[in-house]
């Protein structure tokens, strides 16, 4: 039953997901008309970090609930096998379909939006690029859930504000996207979600680089006594 709440849960959050980064762009370039003026990316950036406090509660209150393929794949690799099978082969495909679906909406209700995040640069320096970022925001999020001093509200505005600046960074060459299943459901409005240069610079590249940060992470970081006893435990 949890399992089954945490699909609906991880489907409903990546509709959300898509739909929420529009409706900013809408309000902020519509509805205040402020495109082409620097308050209007001011705002655009006020908002989407309020909108990642919103998801990250969403996430807190479904116990797991989330938009990213990535985080659920971070955290299936520190898992049991039973675990990584769930995650990998339910969790991250409910994502994919909560996200075209919401996509797909997006499109018939607002179709002047656009067609989403597209690659500006070759396909080699692209993969570099979504590599490299989600080589940084899964290595930020893992250290953030290191239980380390502070509270949900600073951890939350730490990686949210690092989401941000990373996005902003990778904006102009992919997207800046960090989020497999977010571009997938717009690769699949466009029909281009089996070529090349999508599965390489938007699944291969992200996916290697998270489980090189973990690899990494494990190996530099020293496991606190609370994940030894764990460990422990289950092995008894």
């Amino acid at each position: 039953m949890a399992a089954a709440g945490l699909l609906i849960s991880d489907f409903i959050i990546s509709f959300m997901w898509v739909w929420s980064g529009v409706l900013i762009k809408i309000f902020v370039y519509k509805f205040l008309e402020l495109g082409n003026e620097p308050s209007g990316e001011v705002i655009k950036c006020v908002l989407s970090i309020i909108n990642m406090f919103f998801f990250a509660y969403l996430g807190k209150i479904t116990k797991g609930g989330a938009y990213n393929p990535l985080t659920v794949l971070a955290g299936a690799i520190s898992g049991d096998f039973r675990r990584f099978l769930f995650d990998v082969g339910a969790r991250i495909p409910s994502q994919v379909i909560g996200s075209i679906i919401g996509v797909r909406l997006i499109i018939d209700t607002f179709p002047e939006i656009g067609l989403g995040p597209r690659l500006n640069i070759d396909i080699h320096r692209g993969a570099l690029t979504e590599g490299f970022l989600t080589f940084a925001i899964v290595t930020i999020s893992l250290g953030l859930a290191r239980k380390i001093p502070g509270s949900f509200i600073m951890k939350t505005w730490i990686s949210s504000v690092s989401k941000l600046t990373l996005h902003i960074l990778g904006s102009d060459l992919t997207g800046g996207c960090m989020n497999p299943a977010s571009v997938m459901g717009w690769a699949y409005a466009r029909g281009d979600h089996i070529t090349k240069e999508h599965i390489l610079v938007y699944w291969l590249a992200p996916i290697e680089a998270t489980l090189l940060a973990v690899w990494i992470f494990r190996l530099v970081v020293r496991p606190t006594k609370e994940e030894k006893e764990n460990v422990k435990s289950k092995s008894e």
